[in-house]
């Protein structure tokens, strides 16, 4: 109910939000609502394309399938969990519902999770966007794949080595346990309980990215460009804040002229594992107590990741 309500509010911030800025002559909430509504029209395609992968992994694959393509080691199920998300294409945004759906059809948590942050930060599509923001660079390419791919997969080892269940509140089915319905009226149940859920909180999300982009300016950040650690940390921190789709980040990141190459590459790493509407998502999917330490420590080994990557390849 509350997804639906949210939803509803980003869509009728397009046609009202302009009346509302001549009514009472707020240019700051014309901006506000410029970038809401771009962030959410930004996501919301791949979200849809995460939720129908989600409810088809529900309604229509045998939990068999994925005990024979996984291995039941979940220390090698991370990695090969990683490298699938190599060849699927999708954004952050997506990542959420599909790794809910394989963990309720028993994929081990580590080796979902695992796939969740790498999916979106080293497919194909955000390679390709990568080598054209910075043509002529393909170690920034390289880079931007090692070190994304790392860090998912030390998160999944962590993860089986320090994770707990507790922390972890399981995804509900909806589509897998529908006494009597059919595979279609199944599929249909957990797309629109998946859509509306996580919409809900792609919104509120994308709510605190742009209200940061209108509070800060610009002339703020450029004061911490100079100190190359420094630059690191902010580029890291405003990947969380920005919540720019994984396919477009790179295009923001080569903008970024006064940063460093390995700042650069921390905004690109940090961007598609953990941003405002990740962490939104993500509490939504699987509890606050989750989110708040998977985020935490995230951000940390990515962080890590880009220095030791970028100092060796930048």
């Amino acid at each position: 109910m509350v997804g639906s309500v949210l939803v509803g509010a980003a869509l009728v911030m397009v046609p009202v939000g302009p009346w509302l800025e001549r009514l009472f002559g707020l240019a700051a909430f014309g901006a506000w609502r410029t970038l809401l509504v771009a962030i959410v029209v930004q996501g919301v395609p791949f979200l849809l394309l995460g939720t129908v992968v989600s409810a088809a992994i529900g309604a229509f694959v045998p939990a068999r399938v994925f005990s024979k393509v996984l291995p039941r080691n979940p220390v090698l199920a991370v990695p090969v969990a990683g490298a699938a998300g190599v060849v699927l294409p999708g954004c952050e945004c997506a990542s959420v519902p599909v790794a809910g759906s394989l963990m309720r059809r028993g994929v081990a948590p580590a080796a979902a999770l695992t796939f969740l942050l790498a999916a979106p930060a080293v497919n194909p599509v955000v390679l390709v966007s990568t080598a054209i923001a910075f043509p002529g660079s393909p170690e920034m390419v390289a880079a931007r794949f090692g070190a994304s791919l790392v860090t998912a997969v030390v998160m999944g080892w962590l993860w089986i080595r320090w994770g707990r269940e507790e922390w972890l509140r399981l995804p509900t089915g909806h589509a897998e346990h529908v006494q009597g319905a059919g595979r279609l009226a199944a599929f249909r149940r957990g797309l629109q309980h998946d859509f509306l859920h996580a919409g809900g909180f792609l919104v509120v999300g994308a709510m605190a990215a742009a209200t940061f982009n209108v509070l800060v300016p610009p002339s703020v950040l450029e004061v911490f460009s100079d100190s190359p650690w420094l630059g690191v940390l902010v580029a890291a921190v405003l990947a969380v804040l920005l919540s720019v789709c994984s396919e477009a980040d790179a295009f923001v990141a080569a903008s970024f002229t006064g940063f460093s190459p390995t700042a650069r590459l921390a905004f690109m790493v940090v961007g598609p594992m953990v941003d405002m509407k990740l962490i939104a998502l993500q509490s939504g999917a699987f509890g606050r107590a989750f989110a708040v330490r998977f985020c935490a420590a995230t951000f940390v080994v990515a962080v890590l990741c880009c220095v030791l990557v970028g100092g060796v390849l930048l």
